[in-house]
């Protein structure tokens, strides 16, 4: 069973859609990165189902 998820999401600032990388072994998640394309905090809230799938909200700073 593999623990990494790899999504694309669009990014709340610029709009370009980049690659992240989840970590699957943590159920539920709430963290802060930057994106890669121009630099902005992306608030991102994390939950795996029980099937092993992965639900992203990807917010910006102000929400």
């Amino acid at each position: 069973m593999s623990y990494q998820h790899e999504k694309t999401i669009q990014c709340p600032y610029c709009g370009e859609m980049i690659g992240i990388l989840i970590d699957g072994s943590v159920l539920q998640q709430d963290y802060i990165e930057d994106c890669q394309v121009c630099c902005r905090p992306i608030n991102f809230t994390v939950r795996i189902s029980q099937d092993n799938h992965a639900d992203v909200i990807a917010r910006h700073e102000n929400e």
